[in-house]
Order: C-alpha cells, then structure tokens, then sequence
C-alpha cells in the first residue's frame, strides 16, 4: 500500500491539497472546498506540481512577505490501494482517520480534474444505506 496525506492549508485562500505516493514523489491536487462527503457531488481538483516525499510529514506556520500568515496542518494521512493510477484517471481506496473508501479523480480540462467519492466503506453508515 502507497501513503496519502491531506493538508489543510490556509494561505490568501482556504484548501486542502491532496498528496498521493507514487514512486519517489507525491502526485498532488489542490482541492478547493475539500473532499467530497456525498456520493452524489463531485468536487473540484486542481493538479499542481509533484511534490518530494517529505511532505507526507510537513505542517508548517510561516509569515510570508506581505506579513499574512500561511499555515499547513495535516488533516489526515493514511495508506491507500490504487485501483488505477493513469494520465486522466485516477481511482483509489484510502484508508485514514478522516477520509475512508473509494474515490475517482478524473481530468476534466488541462489542469482541471473533478474528485467523486465513489464508495463509502462497508462499515460506516453510508455504506450501509443510510444517509449523512
């Protein structure tokens, strides 16, 4: 299995950045209003950069030129199964403490990529019918 971690990172703007292992790099999306909770909403991804492997690890409170503050906390990490990892498509299964289960991210348009939260795990209340 292949580690994943999810940043929150507040900076001139909200998000949270996706980080997948994937050989000796970190295949990264900035996800701008999170990931998706609900089977049924698909949210924005937005590829950026490879990232080195010791952001699997970096949290950081920095004050940058303009004295604002830019703060990265991770959110979750954990491991996760790739059931395809491609060019334009990406599905895999996290297992974390906040994010678990399957998700598809897939290229809509150059950078722009959507995440859908295809399944939940059968053990939580989702996966078993019910509704959030």
């Amino acid at each position: 299995m292949s580690r994943f971690v999810i940043q929150e990172h507040y900076a001139r703007s909200h998000h949270f950045d996706l980080r997948c292992e994937r050989g000796d790099v970190l295949v990264s999306w900035a996800v701008p209003n999170g990931m998706p909770t609900d089977p049924k909403k698909n949210r924005l991804a937005i590829r950026v950069e490879d990232h080195a492997l010791s952001h699997l690890d970096y949290a950081n409170d920095t004050l940058v030129g303009d004295g604002a503050a830019v703060k990265v906390r991770i959110w979750n990490r954990g491991t996760y199964t790739p059931h395809e990892f491609g060019e334009n498509k990406v599905v895999v299964t996290f297992s974390g403490r906040q994010i678990t289960g399957k998700y598809a991210i897939f290229r809509t348009d150059g950078k722009n990529w959507l995440i859908q939260w295809t399944s939940p795990p059968l053990d939580s209340p989702l996966g078993r019918g019910a509704g959030p």
